[in-house]
């Protein structure tokens, strides 16, 4: 769905909404109800009775007018998207309570810059300039987490420290990076899924145009899986999304999504020698603070060991929420694998043993 049709339409009082940076998602449900999900406050209710099931089913039959579809008891769901906003709808003839509605907003701009990672405690400042040293060293990251926790913002900043040189491919099944747009003087490509085009497909036609690095999509498929795992074995950088509850269990959940009868240790093997780090990023009301905080709760480094060839977890960063902070160096491997890109980092990273001789 294009720009011009989503211009056609009339979101009446639900404009305000599309208008606010602040809001990421507004959902409508139960006769009445109005949600929004924001950047700041995180979730909460509106009292807005001029938007009601009439205006609803108004938008809607605009929507499906406009796209040529049909929107009734025989056809009751309804998908609309365009490069910043997505609309679902679900016929008051299954949602038996009243017409439902979710826009979500997928703006082409990057939300997030290292001083509001820093003065708003996403994270500090150490581990965020080691993060730009292993995008930097072509490290393959995987960022995790519930759904609202802001995976893809996050995937956004990292891939905008990417070197200026280094050509991107975007793989989406929902357009939500807009790197190309956010980026018009690069060297990216942004391709989509449909019902000709898999991720296999667009895979395949993606590796003969040369990227340095492809940026999936959401694994949440054995197809995402299997796309993940062929970017990375055949030598490009990945970055990408997944629904999991810490960095650690990344791999693990991975292997849950595929189909068939994959060997578990070969495949766990493969993902713990070619992905070098996860993410898991949180979001949650604070009381401590009075507003939503999203924050990076764990930084995970995978790596095979040479001489006994066993999987191998190094957690170098994880808060629990009561706030204990515990840190790790980065192994050798990892030291090793970004300096063949150029990027040196001492063996004592973080200074680990030099607060323990001041303590001392």
């Amino acid at each position: 769905m294009n720009e011009a049709i989503f211009s056609q339409l009339d979101f009446g009082p639900l404009q305000e909404f599309l208008d606010n940076d602040d809001i990421t998602d507004v959902s409508y449900s139960n006769g009445g109800q109005v949600w929004l999900k924001t950047l700041s406050k995180g979730i909460y209710q509106v009292d807005r009775p001029e938007i009601n099931n009439a205006l609803m089913e108004k938008l809607a039959f605009q929507c499906s007018n406009v796209m040529g579809k049909t929107f009734n008891m025989a056809h009751p769901l309804l998908d609309a998207e365009s490069s910043e906003l997505r609309m679902n709808f679900i016929h008051e003839s299954i949602a038996t309570n009243g017409i439902a509605c979710v826009i979500r907003k997928t703006p082409a701009k990057i939300r997030l810059n290292k001083k509001k990672l820093i003065d708003e405690g996403y994270i500090s400042l150490q581990m965020h300039d080691f993060l730009m040293k292993c995008v930097e060293g072509h490290c393959n990251i995987i960022v995790s987490g519930e759904t609202g926790s802001g995976k893809t913002e996050l995937v956004k900043y990292l891939a905008s420290h990417i070197k200026e040189n280094e050509k991107i491919i975007t793989i989406e099944d929902t357009l939500e990076l807009h790197l190309d747009k956010i980026f018009p003087h690069r060297d990216i490509v942004a391709m989509k899924t449909n019902n000709i085009a898999s991720y296999s497909d667009l895979l395949e036609g993606c590796m003969r145009q040369n990227p340095q690095w492809i940026l999936l999509s959401e694994v949440r498929s054995a197809e995402a899986v299997m796309a993940v795992r062929n970017s990375i074995s055949s030598g490009h950088n990945i970055l990408s999304t997944i629904h999991s509850d810490k960095a650690s269990s990344v791999p693990m959940r991975m292997y849950a999504l595929l189909e068939g009868n994959q060997d578990v240790e070969q495949f766990l093997r493969t993902i713990y020698r070619y992905v070098q780090l996860a993410i898991y990023v949180k979001g949650y009301y604070s009381s401590k603070l009075g507003r939503f905080q999203r924050e990076i709760l764990e930084i995970c480094e995978f790596y095979v060991d040479d001489e006994t060839n066993e999987s191998k977890i190094n957690i170098i960063y994880k808060k629990t929420l009561d706030g204990k902070i515990s840190i790790n160096n980065p192994t050798k491997h990892l030291l090793d694998y970004i300096a063949i890109q150029g990027v040196i980092l001492p063996e004592d990273t973080f200074r680990l043993n030099k607060e323990e001789k001041v303590g001392a």
